[in-house]
């Protein structure tokens, strides 16, 4: 029997293990900090198991590596190396769903002399977003074509129809990493230009994004889009874009959430204050009237929607703030959580849209791909299906020996994706694809 070792136990993470347990010959140990969540994830399976661990550690998770034959980390990217060198140094495959991080990256050469699989990428986004291109790519450039343009769109968002608060978005994954990807910087070619955005200027940057079927949305650039033309294979196009789509208004709010110093990641004691006083101490100001004084310190009006937004959210309320001491960020984090979270039988909803041209000897042609998936009313969101279940359908080919590649690998080669894609089609999460003639 292979043993999977799951490290974490958040939002994403019980589509994935339900999907090991249900496997023969695999037993499923999931790690987690909260014990108690571990515990709701395994049930009385037989063949899981639930572990207290604390992965600041470092003796501690040395200890659960060995009995693993394949390690998952769903734990903060920061720990992602850390447990990497782990498995390398003791001979077992892994698998993430977060981006390759230059210091993962430097891995290869050891993973690879150590006979080592290092997954990562193999989430929605980044994941399900790579292998859906890939497959567009793969089959125009081997009917003679290449892409000479590239956008790349996705969000999670609530349904329609349960799109209930002002900010249009509710948390189906962690609040902080939400909130901290918007202090990245953004990188894209434009017909051919460089464009380069400070991290402080992300959400000054955003445009109304046409998608079959959802309409109203918003987009702003997300991350390095550039260093995908090598990775894709597509380093003649003239346009490689990937963004993040949100509801109308949220860009303009996070800017200003950003500007007031909501986001940042210092941490201070707060003890005694309201949300009210909370507001005024980040903006300098010892007056009554805060709104009017953050209208003023943000250069926009008093009756602004984006003041509307921070006084739902409760900015300017005498209530006290959820903890004493920590980041800005964590105090925003806490309010989202309480206030955006989905009420039970709510349904969330994961939008992904491509578009590209491709350029043939003959003809030229925009082709679009788009995903809508939504979550299970009292079941599983969307958002831990499509992060959660390519992770395992991967694991799963590891440990049968399908995936046999070595080295730190994103998904964006053929005998990785097309099953991952085609078993996921078989579960209801797939693609509606158009083109026409350019």
């Amino acid at each position: 029997m292979k043993t999977v070792l799951v490290l974490g136990a958040g939002l994403v993470t019980r589509p994935l293990v339900q999907y090991l347990l249900d496997l023969p010959e695999v037993r499923v140990v999931v790690a987690s900090r909260t014990v108690s969540k571990a515990e709701a994830l395994v049930g009385n399976h037989p063949q899981g198991e639930a572990r207290a661990l604390n992965v600041q550690d470092a003796n501690a998770l040395r200890d659960m590596v060995p009995g693993a034959d394949l390690v998952i980390s769903l734990l903060p990217y920061v720990y992602h190396v850390q447990v990497a060198e782990l498995c390398i140094e003791f001979g077992k495959d892994m698998v993430t769903t977060s981006y390759v991080s230059p210091a993962m990256r430097a891995l290869d050469e050891r993973a690879q002399a150590a006979g080592v699989t290092v997954l990562n990428e193999i989430g929605v986004d980044p994941g399900i977003d790579h292998m859906s291109a890939m497959e567009i790519i793969h089959r125009v450039q081997n009917e003679g074509g290449e892409i000479t343009s590239f956008r790349s769109w996705c969000g999670g968002l609530p349904a329609p129809e349960a799109n209930t608060n002002p900010f249009g978005y509710k948390f189906s994954w962690s609040p902080r990493g939400v909130l901290q990807a918007g202090r990245n910087p953004a990188h894209y070619l434009e017909h051919g230009q460089d464009i380069n955005i400070a991290g402080e200027d992300l959400f000054d940057h955003h445009w109304s994004v046409p998608v079959p079927g959802i309409p109203g949305l918003e987009g702003y650039p997300n991350r390095d889009a550039v260093p995908y033309a090598d990775i894709y294979g597509i380093t003649s196009a003239k346009t490689v874009f990937r963004g993040t789509l949100r509801n109308p208004g949220w860009c303009k709010t996070l800017k200003k959430i950003v500007e007031m110093g909501l986001v940042e990641l210092d941490e201070k004691d707060w003890s005694g204050l309201t949300y009210r006083q909370f507001t005024a101490q980040l903006i300098g100001y010892e007056g009554d009237d805060v709104r009017q004084a953050l209208a003023e310190h943000l250069d926009i009006e008093a009756d602004s929607f984006v003041l509307d937004n921070l006084a739902w959210l409760g900015m300017f309320s005498d209530e006290p703030l959820p903890l004493e001491q920590g980041a800005s960020i964590d105090v925003l984090t806490a309010r989202m959580l309480e206030k955006m979270p989905y009420e039970e039988g709510e349904r969330d909803m994961l939008v992904m849209h491509h578009e590209f041209v491709a350029e043939y000897p003959d003809r030229k042609e925009a082709i679009t791909s788009t995903m809508i998936d939504y979550g299970i009313p009292g079941g599983d969101s969307s958002m831990s299906r499509t992060v959660g279940l390519p992770a395992a359908i991967a694991t799963r080919m590891i440990l049968q020996g399908i995936i046999t590649r070595k080295g730190v690998l994103v998904p964006v080669m053929p005998d990785i994706y097309e099953p991952v894609l085609a078993e996921l089609e078989e579960m209801g999460i797939g693609f509606t694809e158009e083109s026409k003639p350019l």
